[in-house]
């Protein structure tokens, strides 16, 4: 089963799940005029929303690729789980209104043994079903399931604190419900912005998985003639469509057919492997002695600023006597510019045979 169809198939499931619960908890709330159940009985028909919208964002991000879409619609996926987020967000919001106003103007409930029988039961539906909603969204990469997991996996909770409060009912004959509710709002409420916040950030950009990173530049070095991998750059256009950049180190007398079969065999290899489309460029690198001074004085520059990540790239033209290199630092560096003609002052002082051609490169992958 591919990937959409498994995703479908889940959110289909949870429709079925949490309309029944509706059902059941909706009832029951009703007869015992509870409040609490009541807006469990809200929150799980939110949830069927979303996993409505869940299929329906599934199905737009599987679109092909077109002219005014060439790198497909696969980030349709994250504006659904930002509309579930918004739909949760809603509920809690509405949720807090009625518990503060159940505070205000308290109603007894009536408990019978079947809203703890409904209760009890939901507890273990939403716990287990958001667990395996969670699992599976993890495995499939959709924000959308995996959204869907956490708010279940909290709607057992929820549910708990309904529980709580029924027991205190029948047994102490203290009304809590609308303290219980406000406490379920609550956690409505955080689980809307925690999701909201992870695909705001995704829709952003936010840094590559470094398990991943890691992984693309340890299979990238194991070739016999790369000498180095730099810049590796993961574009996100949805959770299963990548294209990444790099630049690899080969040796400056190594002939444009070799480079050719060389990147092609990389570029291929990644991608039966990883569903990755990689590009690299090349730079040339020549490990003569007779710069190993250079080098080491470079080294020694580069420890002397805390904040400068990385030097790589380097590179010795004799026919154009420049020597070119790349800096990398910590985004917390605010004077980059300053420290960069500091470094091309000291290194122009100590050799001024040459010209020095720097390159500011960001900190983009681990």
């Amino acid at each position: 089963m591919n990937r959409n169809k498994e995703i479908i198939r889940i959110s289909i499931l949870g429709i079925v799940v949490n309309l029944l619960l509706v059902i059941f908890k909706a009832f029951v709330g009703f007869l015992s005029n509870s409040i609490a159940i009541i807006l469990d009985a809200v929150n799980n028909l939110s949830d069927a929303l979303s996993s409505i919208i869940t299929i329906i964002g599934t199905k737009l991000s599987s679109k092909s690729p077109d002219k005014e879409h060439p790198y497909g619609h696969g980030r349709i996926e994250y504006f659904s789980a930002m509309i579930i987020a918004i739909i949760v967000l809603f509920a809690g919001l509405s949720s807090l209104k009625e518990s503060i106003e159940k505070i205000i103007d308290p109603v007894k409930a009536n408990y019978r043994m079947a809203s703890i029988v409904v209760i009890v039961l939901a507890i273990f539906v939403k716990y287990f079903f958001g667990t395996y909603v969670k699992k599976h969204g993890e495995r499939l990469k959709s924000g959308s399931l995996i959204a869907s997991g956490i708010d279940a996996i909290g709607d057992s909770v929820i549910s708990i604190s309904t529980l709580f409060a029924a027991l205190i009912s029948i047994f102490l004959n203290l009304n809590i419900e609308g303290y219980i509710g406000v406490i379920i709002s609550y956690f409505i409420i955080k689980s809307a912005i925690d999701i909201l916040k992870t695909n705001a950030n995704d829709m952003i950009g936010i840094r590559a998985d470094s398990s991943l990173t890691n992984k693309l530049k340890k299979k990238i070095s194991s070739y016999k003639d790369v000498l180095g991998v730099h810049d590796l750059t993961l574009h996100n256009y949805g959770p299963n469509n990548i294209i990444a950049t790099a630049h690899i180190d080969v040796k400056d007398d190594t002939k444009a057919k070799e480079i050719h079969r060389i990147t092609r065999r990389i570029s291929i290899d990644i991608y039966n492997e990883y569903g990755i489309i990689l590009t690299l460029g090349i730079y040339a690198t020549n490990d003569d002695k007779k710069y190993a001074d250079i080098k080491k004085y470079l080294n020694d520059i580069e420890k002397q600023y805390k904040t400068l990540l990385e030097i790589h790239g380097f590179y010795v033209d004799e026919d154009l006597s420049k020597i070119s290199f790349d800096v990398i630092f910590d985004f917390k560096e605010k004077n980059i510019d300053k420290i960069v003609e500091e470094i091309r002052e000291k290194i122009k002082e100590k050799f001024p045979k040459y010209d020095y051609s720097i390159i500011i490169d960001n900190d983009i992958s681990d």
